[in-house]
């Protein structure tokens, strides 16, 4: 190994993922070095914790308070965000850049909603931001998508990216629990946080989908154009239906290559039994991806986690410091595609994508009901693929499966459903996704 000086790594944030990395590279600093080319050191830390860090690092690394002291100081090569957020990090950040610095965060939030001024400002000043841990944890799909598929035309990508979500289906499923029920209970087990709404409504998976799309389709990271669902409205007797029907719900991010847009959506999906994606369980994570030359290929691992996470930290500094000898003009882009090359496709509402539907309504038993609502699916060209009814106390619950059918039309037909006189509850309705 060539006797390079060590790659000087001021670390912001010292919480699970930045303990991590330091753990990490402090047990495999030779291991990583070799792959490296030269050693790879913590130098400075900065944490609102200074007492946390201080009784894991003693007197190895100074440690403060004053983030911009790490971002401002000559000897730091690299610059490690692990604070979280999109304020205070969007200004460390663009310091760290401005002052020549390379970037490596997992932030996902940050990069999705402030990642083009970002990227931009990067590039005028010729340093890399790295982001594997920002997407999936430790699941290296943001290199493979860059670097291992680069031949491809990416047709469509499918992620769990959320495991909190899927630890909530699962246990719901698995138990017959409701959604109140399991997510007090991934709380208590530090799935969940107290304010559960960033995952629990999808948003965390957008951000991360934002982010998938911008590097298989070469477009700017667009979060703002995400259709957005979440699992908090999903009754145990879904999770049941749909089991009974060879399906398992499952939160999705979906990307997909259409001729007239992009679809960019997260939401709750019935996956067939079939797919590998659908046996995902817990909090696991899995991202899919098509291209047209490779055909399917499937990334699985820990979504989340100190270590897990900070092995997606740590690969990034790796490829930082390989990169600190190599031509600007010939380092790999951070969003896959050149740019000046980035495309304008647009992005698709969701009224205009198609999908197949799993409606499930209440309604009084008696004598038209089938007729009428068959009436109103038929006027919207929406055809019905298959149907159950169970028999209850006051009434019956009809399940519909749906052939693809464009979503404005389905939305039009559900409104006119919900204002019959015999249906007794808003229509639920979940998209069928086969995922082919």
């Amino acid at each position: 190994m060539s006797q390079l000086n060590p790659i000087k790594v001021g670390l912001l944030g010292f919480g699970v993922v930045g303990s991590g990395t330091w753990n990490v590279l402090t047990r495999n600093a030779e291991e990583i070095a070799r792959r490296a080319g030269r050693q790879i050191e913590i130098v400075r830390i900065a944490t609102r914790t200074t007492s946390k860090a201080t009784a894991v690092v003693g007197n190895a690394v100074p440690v403060s308070d004053d983030m911009l002291s790490v971002v401002n100081d000559p000897n730091v090569e690299v610059v490690v965000e692990l604070i979280g957020g999109t304020t205070l990090a969007k200004e460390l950040v663009l310091k760290a850049i401005e002052n020549g610095k390379h970037v490596v965060t997992a932030n996902k939030a940050l990069l999705a909603v402030h990642g083009n001024e970002i990227f931009k400002a990067a590039s005028e000043r010729q340093v890399t931001v790295a982001f594997e841990a920002a997407v999936a944890g430790g699941i290296p799909i943001i290199k493979a998508m860059r670097e291992g598929l680069t031949a491809n035309r990416i047709q469509w990508l499918a992620g769990i990216i959320n495991g909190t979500t899927n630890f909530i289906l699962t246990e719901m499923r698995d138990k017959g629990l409701s959604f109140a029920e399991v997510l007090k209970k991934a709380q208590e087990l530090g799935y969940a946080e107290a304010d559960p709404t960033f995952d629990v409504e999808g948003i965390d998976a957008a951000h991360k989908l934002t982010l998938l799309a911008s590097i298989a389709f070469g477009i700017p990271v667009q979060f703002d154009k995400v259709y957005v669902e979440g699992i908090s409205r999903l009754a145990p007797e879904d999770v049941v239906a749909a089991g009974r029907l060879g399906y398992r719900i499952k939160l999705l991010g979906l990307a997909i290559r259409r001729d007239n847009g992009i679809e960019l959506r997260v939401h709750p999906c019935l996956v067939p039994n079939s797919k590998l994606i659908a046996s995902v369980e817990g909090p696991m994570n899995a991202v899919v991806v098509k291209g047209d030359a490779v055909g399917e290929t499937l990334y699985y691992g820990a979504g989340a986690g100190s270590e897990p996470t900070a092995s997606a930290v740590v690969a990034d500094l790796v490829d930082v410091t390989r990169l600190l000898t190599a031509d600007p003009e010939h380092r790999v882009p951070p969003l896959a595609f050149q740019a000046n090359a980035l495309a304008d496709y647009p992005i698709l509402p969701i009224e205009e994508v198609t999908s197949s539907y799993y409606l499930r309504l209440h309604v009084e038993d008696r004598p038209g009901v089938m007729a009428e609502i068959a009436t109103i699916l038929a006027k919207g060209n929406i055809s019905i693929n298959s149907m159950i009814q169970d028999p209850e106390t006051n009434g019956a619950s009809i399940i519909f499966l749906i052939h693809q059918a464009r979503e404005g039309s389905v939305l039009e037909a559900i409104k006119q459903i919900e204002c019959l006189s015999f249906v007794q509850s808003k229509v639920t309705m979940i998209r069928l996704e086969e995922l082919s």
